[in-house]
């Protein structure tokens, strides 16, 4: 049969815009990230596809499946789905090894490829703290490691005390022998302390393949401490006659003995009113014996501390009269201020007598010295008149 040359042209039109249009179309891929021991699946997509194959090859180019068929013996690879627009498989129960590039193929001409990277993610195994012995002496240096092996990539190490973070420790990340994952360790280097004592110290690791919930190591401390002595008493007032309670408390690690009591460094002078019970010293009937420094000792196999405690006891006769006024006092201050006030008195009368009134200067002054009596009394009378003139008046 002859085809006219028309019909041979629109033909050969055809065969090429479907070999174009196949030839246009790209495979689409996506990088997965699976955690170990997990399931990856991958998926290729064309758009427009006029029945052209698709293929998933692993990182050796081994072919996985060819469209709908199975090409390598591997059980944990299985089809999700397949048809000219999409090929899915899955992986399942992933391991270190099965990371790598994966290759998505549309067989065009020429063949066109999509890559899809498989990230593997290495979880942490279970932190474990070391260098803890139990117990602890207060003032020891303690250098607690926490240490976890089988991340990728290298996990986060962070060390809380009573759930505060700590942020002063040490680093350490150490490649593993498969060259793939990491050792991580870190170090917290403290000075014990009595405030210590019981403490939780935790040793967290963080790694993003284990979806916001860390893995927690945790270990409780004990210090052991020299006793912390305090005396309380029950009267802050005491008197003659009353009694008073001496309440010794220590605290210690291991718990301190029982407490030992003296008064002025010797032994209590009075069993019958002093009567120690335990940590407690009761002292009945005070009087002015009583007076003096009582000492409290505790020790524990650390050590011993002591505490002093100054007895004063005060005559309640002595405290009444002093609460009343003093009669003697404010008489004393009264008769002072009366005889200041008789005395400035008397003064001022004085004074203002011998300045009352007037006198006269140079009075009959020249009647002496005048040669005869008319002169004499000439001179007086001159002398009255400018007596007159000489007046001075006070006030």
């Amino acid at each position: 049969m002859r085809l006219k040359p028309g019909a041979l042209l629109r033909f050969y039109s055809l065969c090429g815009i479907l070999v174009q249009g196949s030839q246009g179309q790209f495979p689409l891929t996506q990088n997965v990230t699976v955690v170990e021991g997990g399931t990856a699946n991958l998926t290729c997509r064309v758009d427009q596809n006029d029945n052209t194959s698709l293929q998933w090859s692993n990182p050796a180019q081994q072919t996985l499946y060819f469209d709908d068929k199975k090409a390598l013996r591997d059980n944990r690879i299985e089809l999700v789905r397949a048809s000219w627009h999409e090929l899915s498989i899955s992986v399942s129960d992933v391991s270190l090894s099965d990371e790598g590039q994966y290759t998505c193929s549309l067989f065009t001409m020429p063949v066109k490829t999509s890559k899809a990277f498989l990230t593997v993610l290495g979880v942490p195994d279970k932190p474990q703290i070391t260098g803890f012995t139990s117990p602890v002496m207060e003032g020891e240096r303690m250098q607690l490691t926490c240490k976890t092996s089988g991340s990728k990539p290298a996990a986060d190490i962070r060390w809380f005390k009573n759930d505060k973070e700590v942020k002063d420790v040490k680093y350490l990340k150490e490649e593993d022998a498969n060259r793939k994952t990491f050792t991580v360790s870190s170090t917290l280097d403290f000075l014990a302390d009595r405030s210590d004592d019981g403490a939780v110290v935790s040793c967290r690791v963080d790694h993003e393949s284990l979806n916001s919930t860390p893995q927690i190591a945790m270990q409780v401390l004990e210090i052991h401490y020299t006793p912390l002595v305090k005396i309380i008493s029950s009267n802050s007032w005491p008197e003659e006659g009353q009694s008073i309670i001496l309440t010794c408390e220590s605290k210690g690690k291991p718990v301190p003995e029982p407490v030992l009591w003296t008064k002025d460094g010797g032994e209590l002078p009075d069993p019958e009113r002093m009567v120690v019970n335990g940590r407690v010293l009761s002292i009945s009937f005070l009087n002015k014996t009583d007076n003096g420094t009582y000492r409290c000792e505790a020790k524990n196999p650390i050590g011993r501390n002591s505490t002093e405690y100054v007895l004063i006891v005060h005559d309640p006769n002595a405290l009444a009269g002093q609460t009343g006024p003093d009669h003697a006092l404010i008489g004393g201050i009264v008769a002072v201020v009366v005889f200041v006030t008789l005395c400035s008195i008397i003064l001022l009368g004085r004074y203002l007598a011998r300045h009352k009134g007037t006198y006269l200067t140079n009075e009959a002054k020249g009647a002496e010295d005048a040669p005869d009596a008319d002169t004499a009394i000439i001179n007086a009378e001159g002398s009255q008149v400018n007596a007159e003139e000489k007046k001075e008046y006070f006030i």
